[in-house]
């Protein structure tokens, strides 16, 4: 596509606000991300070159966010001063189209929005990765940092920390309090001790030594009716080691195996959804294959066929059938309990396969959401081309006030959006289709009829009132 001299001059326009508008995003965006982790990196003895690369990890998912911040301010900047200076008037009274004029900008917005695209799915996840292990490795360096005195910390995944008093200079813990949440692989339970310490075990464990104290364990929930006692130990010393194996990976490895969402690209978690679906799918054959061998009508015929009927034994009429084959009331509820527990035993593998399979839904529905969030925030730049650039030329300001007061309220009604649009879709509510794309959507049928209303006077379609009144 040839570009005439004003097409080219209209992207030259476009160059300067777009660089200013994303240079300037970007530093807010790192302001906010240096505020809320400066106390994690300053007075850790933590090496200067590791702090640059955990910066600069960081900075890959403030460019995905700030690029297309940049484009509707550039497109509002743009159009608004070409509108201004009354060029738009001067080539519509040649008979140049709206279309054409914003066709070369579109075009590079689209590119713009390709690159992005890549720029998510292969480079994104891999600086998500690296900065994530950074963390874990400043987070080991010297363990209990994030702990403050009389504040819960809940940082490690199934269990609350509280802290009395903390020591600095020897790194201990005074009156200590930990909450101890039921696992599969343990019980709830409540720890205190007067003091201890953390140390690191490797990179993927973290253990906490307490000193003088008490442990009040729960029992069970599977645990006999008779068994449901509590358990008290008091203690010297004890030693309590936390997996953190779920937040660390092995970088040099290069191992996915323990990568969250956001650090995997679409074919990883396109892998992992068809892993999740046919564990679905073998779940729901089992919990059939199992209830049916439960609760098979032969299990109590069988039951009831060993049964003899004796003359001393009294037989009790039942609305059940195979309960009137058996020759006693003794045997009848005997057989009866025995049908009960079969029903429940029943009832409860359905119960574990419904609660297995919620559980990978919502994993699938995670990985469908962050799969469709590297499409939909790139192609947010040709959204907001198509939207910036008719409102600019409406408002017939391209000055900064202008543009940066009307984007703030676009951007904002865009990204809240967003945020709320994953969470539902987190949460079952909606799909991850329309929790990403319904307010591209909504913002691209406002660009579409605001640009038609530019490229074509829509009121010289209507009727007017003299034509009215004479028919």
């Amino acid at each position: 596509m040839k570009l005439n001299p004003l097409q080219i001059d209209l992207l030259k326009k476009h160059l300067g606000p777009f660089l200013f508008c994303f240079f300037g995003v970007m530093f807010v965006l790192l302001m906010q991300f240096l505020v809320l982790h400066i106390d994690k990196l300053i007075g850790k003895d933590i090496p200067l070159g590791v702090i640059f690369e955990l910066i600069i990890t960081n900075l890959a998912y403030m460019v995905v966010l700030a690029a297309p911040m940049a484009v509707l301010v550039a497109s509002l900047m743009a159009f608004g001063k070409f509108s201004e200076y009354n060029e738009l008037t001067a080539l519509r009274a040649s008979g140049v189209n709206t279309l054409q004029i914003i066709m070369p900008v579109l075009v590079t917005s689209i590119l713009l929005s390709a690159g992005l695209m890549w720029f998510s799915n292969a480079v994104l996840p891999e600086a998500n990765s690296k900065a994530r292990s950074l963390f874990i490795d400043i987070r080991l360096k010297k363990p209990g940092f994030e702990l403050e005195p009389n504040v819960f910390y809940d940082g490690i995944e199934g269990y609350t920390f509280l802290v009395d008093r903390i020591d600095p200079v020897a790194d201990t813990l005074y009156n200590i309090t930990l909450f101890q949440e039921p696992t599969n692989l343990q019980n709830r339970a409540y720890i205190k001790a007067d003091k201890g310490f953390l140390t690191s075990e490797g990179t993927e464990a973290l253990t906490l030594h307490l000193f003088d104290g008490e442990i009040l364990r729960y029992p069970s929930k599977r645990a006999a009716t008779r068994d449901r006692n509590m358990e008290q130990i008091e203690f010297q010393k004890h030693r309590k080691t936390f997996d953190l194996s779920d937040l660390a990976f092995n970088r040099s490895m290069g191992s996915s195996s323990s990568r969250s969402d956001r650090t995997m690209s679409i074919k990883a978690m396109a892998f992992v959804v068809d892993t999740l679906e046919q564990e679905i799918n073998e779940l729901r054959y089992q919990i059939v294959e199992d209830s049916i061998s439960t609760l098979h009508p032969a299990t109590f015929n069988q039951a009831a066929a060993s049964t003899k009927l004796t003359e001393s034994e009294h037989i009790a009429e039942s609305n059940l059938i195979i309960l009137n084959l058996v020759g006693s009331t003794t045997q009848q509820i005997r057989l009866a309990n025995l049908g009960y527990s079969q029903v429940e035993n029943a009832q409860s593998q359905i119960e574990r396969a419904k609660s297995n399979e919620l559980w990978r839904v919502k994993r699938i529905q995670r990985y469908w959401v962050e799969i469709h969030k590297k499409f939909s925030i790139p192609f947010a730049c040709i959204i907001f081309v198509l939207l910036g650039a008719p409102i600019g030329i409406l408002t017939r300001k391209g000055n900064v006030g202008y543009a940066a007061i009307i984007a703030s309220i676009l951007l904002t009604v865009y990204w809240i959006s967003v945020i709320q649009g994953e969470k539902l879709a987190d949460r079952l509510f909606i799909s991850p289709f329309w929790g990403m794309w319904s307010f591209n959507l909504f913002y691209m049928m406002i660009g579409f009829l605001l640009l038609l209303h530019l490229s074509y006077d829509l009121r010289s379609l209507l009727p007017n009132k003299s034509d009215r009144v004479t028919e």
